[in-house]
């Protein structure tokens, strides 16, 4: 049983969190409170904390109108239950609300049945009968089919108005078995657990103090996504820098001061050693005895700060509490290769686990277009935008981006670290304002052996025609046939335009076609083997 006289030594300090620096792996959140201290005070307690709370990462400081000395701070972890009577009441009575919807559904069901089971009953009674009164001529063709319709339209409304409540209720089976569900599941106990800090200090009177406390949680991340936005007619590129931040640390985030870092906290900041690598055989591995590993201590270091008195007068307080207009967006800072996104607006992320995504900057780009052709493998012309990031802009890190030509989404892409001053290109898929033809018109075999060799000729040409109305830049990549055997050999004999045979037979030209132009590229080639040697491959 708690000692009355230990309780008026503690103090509960209510807190929430104001700060969070989100990593790609783990978070540093920074919470604070205000309590008003007697000087009889020698621990303070933040009760509620997250379980993903890294004990050992947790600082602790403050600032107040009295004297605090902070003296050190240990962690205990806390089991309680949470009350479910409003819960279970609120969700009894949802189940009943459904229950009854059901009743009444099948009320109308049961309504629908007795209304066609009488018209069965009514056809079944008047089909002897009205036969008769047909082949007697005593009703008229217009009055049978106004009965036979009166009929099929009765069986038709009941039989629909059936299925609708049918598949009513079906959904509302759906809504009860998750309700009950919910239900089985906070009935059941489920003890929750928590972190509770207690910090030891010495008070040198009465008055107000803050307490600061910041800790590393797991579970939580970022990551960039990026909208990449591509106006032909002005080629530009409107590029949105998204953060896609996702936590499930057991804490919401309310209104806090959001940065993004780059920084990876958990992987330490010094090098991995190498141990001994032993190995040994089956039998002696099986005697030795298996340590324990040292578990991590439980009591967190107070930063060499907080072992002073912190003292502040009223006026330092006022100046302190003036608050400085903010612009929506986010500042980014850079330090070496680590780059922190501090956001200016308000960051809510619930502990919900969902990726949520927040804006960081826009920003608008100039591009160039130019087109790729591999009319070997397709009949089609790839647009490409190449695209410089600003020199005085912000580096652009590994993410997935998705592309909008003139705002149609035309796919994702992934960039890679794109630093101020780089340029990267966006692929753009297929322009279909380009007609690109390549045809095979020469074949032909030399009748004559020459030197004990057959010699083939072969010619293509490629047709291109731009049906746009502007001019634009082409790259048209084609290529010869590499021999992987000396008695094969392959020459380029006539090239036009002509270019430089590349590597491994590439073809490649640079071209620039005017509007509704047509440009035509013509190369041939010869092929040389002894006679009784099959070429395999060729592809032609």
């Amino acid at each position: 049983m708690t000692n009355p006289e230990t309780l008026s030594l503690r103090k509960t300090v209510p807190t929430q969190v104001v700060t969070v620096t989100v990593y790609t792996d783990q978070a540093l959140v920074t919470r604070r409170g205000v309590v008003a201290v007697t000087g009889a005070e020698r621990e303070l307690v933040i009760n509620s904390l997250p379980v993903t709370l890294e004990t050992n990462s947790v600082r602790v400081g403050g600032q107040g109108t009295v004297g605090v000395r902070l003296l050190g701070v240990s962690s205990d972890r806390i089991y309680t239950t949470e009350p479910v009577a409003e819960r279970v009441a609120q969700l009894t009575r949802q189940i009943q609300q459904i229950e009854a919807e059901k009743r009444n559904l099948q009320a109308q069901i049961d309504a629908l049945a007795l209304q066609a089971k009488f018209i069965e009953g009514l056809r079944e009674k008047t089909e002897e009968p009205f036969a008769q009164s047909l082949s007697r001529k005593n009703l008229s063709l217009s009055e049978t089919l106004d009965f036979l319709n009166f009929l099929g339209s009765q069986y038709s409304e009941y039989a629909i108005a059936s299925g609708d409540c049918h598949s009513q209720q079906q959904e509302l089976d759906k809504q009860l078995q998750a309700l009950r569900a919910t239900l089985h599941n906070i009935q059941t106990p489920h003890p929750k657990e928590s972190f509770s800090l207690v910090v030891g200090v010495e008070v040198a009177g009465a008055g107000e103090f803050e307490l600061e406390v910041s800790y590393i949680v797991n579970r939580a991340s970022w990551m960039p996504l990026y909208d990449l936005r591509v106006d032909s007619a002005s080629q530009t590129v409107h590029l949105s820098y998204l953060a896609e931040v996702t936590q499930n640390t057991g804490e919401d985030w309310q209104d806090v001061a959001l940065t993004l870092s780059t920084a990876k906290p958990g992987l330490g900041t010094l090098p991995p050693q190498l141990e001994p690598w032993y190995i040994d055989s089956l039998r002696s591995r099986s005697l030795q005895r298996v340590l324990p590993r040292p578990s991590l201590p439980s009591i967190a270091a107070v930063p060499a700060a907080a072992d002073a008195f912190f003292s502040q007068n009223e006026e330092d307080l006022a100046d302190d509490a003036l608050i400085l207009a903010e612009n929506v967006g986010a500042t980014v800072s850079k330090q070496g290769s680590l780059v922190t996104f501090k956001l200016n607006s308000g960051g809510n992320i619930p502990s919900d686990g969902a990726p949520h995504k927040t804006t960081i900057f826009h920003d608008d780009y100039t591009c160039n277009f130019d087109y790729v052709v591999m009319p070997r493998l397709v009949s089609f012309a790839y647009l490409q935008a190449h695209v410089k990031n600003s020199s005085d802009g912000a580096t652009l890190l590994p993410g997935k981006a998705n592309i909008f030509r003139d705002d149609i989404f035309v796919g994702t892409t992934r960039l890679e670290n794109i630093a101020p001053g780089q340029e990267f290109i966006l692929n753009l898929g297929i322009d279909e304002g380009l007609k690109i033809e390549r045809s095979l018109v020469e074949r032909q075999v030399d009748k004559k052996v020459i030197v004990n060799q057959r010699r083939t000729t072969y010619a293509y040409r490629l047709l291109i025609t731009n049906l746009l109305n502007h001019e634009i830049n082409l790259k048209i990549t084609d290529q010869l046939p590499v021999s992987r055997n000396e008695q094969i050999k392959v020459r380029l004999t006539r090239i036009q335009p002509q270019i430089q045979l590349g590597e491994m037979g590439t073809l490649e030209w640079q071209l620039s076609v005017s509007p509704q132009e047509r440009r035509e590229i013509y190369y041939q080639f010869t092929l040389e083997h002894p006679p009784d040697l099959t070429v395999v491959g060729l592809d032609i």
